[in-house]
């Protein structure tokens, strides 16, 4: 069926538009959002969402390029999906991990205001003076909270490296810190 047709089906109200896109769109939906997303279920459940906001969505004035706009909306779908996935995991015990490792290096929580704004100032500081290098794994690991294994695949490095530059970075912090003369 030719997309001009399909969107009259959707124009119309007809629930046949949403088996035809399915029939002719729907292997590629799936592709894109198979290639985002690691789960097969959430990549089929994209691809319905897809149908559905396709159906709300049409407008009067119907896209140009059915094809383009159908593989748009699974696109980004697929993308909200992984940012949620990503996120959930960050809240889902990596973070504790990270404070844990700080846990050494960084003052005791329970700091004045004052000294929260010295330390907050001292660390901008302490990661503008790391190498290049090293910054980048140190904020992805402190501020993005990534995983080793993230962090290794994103700078080409392996986990043992990655986790040797993390080490030497807090005991630097930890120096640092002490240099300036905030107790750790």
């Amino acid at each position: 069926m030719k997309d001009g047709d399909i969107l009259a089906l959707f124009l119309a109200g007809d629930e046949q538009a949403i088996a035809e896109c399915e029939r002719k769109y729907g292997a590629a939906c799936r592709r894109i959002a198979g290639n985002i997303l690691s789960s097969p279920e959430d990549a089929e459940e994209c691809v319905s969402d897809t149908w559905m906001r396709a159906w709300r969505s049409i407008p009067a004035d119907p896209p140009r390029k059915l094809g383009a706009y159908l593989t748009a909306i699974v696109r980004n779908l697929a993308l909200d999906r992984l940012r949620a996935e990503r996120s959930g995991k960050r809240g889902g015990g990596e973070c504790d991990r990270c404070l844990d490792e700080l846990a050494e290096t960084l003052p005791a929580k329970d700091v004045s205001p004052e000294a929260e704004v010295l330390l907050r100032d001292l660390m901008t500081r302490f990661v503008l003076s790391l190498k290049p290098e090293e910054r980048e794994i140190f904020l992805f690991r402190y501020r993005n909270v990534e995983t080793v294994a993230e962090i290794a695949r994103i700078v080409g490095k392996k986990p043992e490296t990655v986790k040797s530059v993390l080490f030497r970075c807090r005991k630097k912090l930890r120096d640092y810190l002490k240099k300036e003369g905030i107790d750790v």
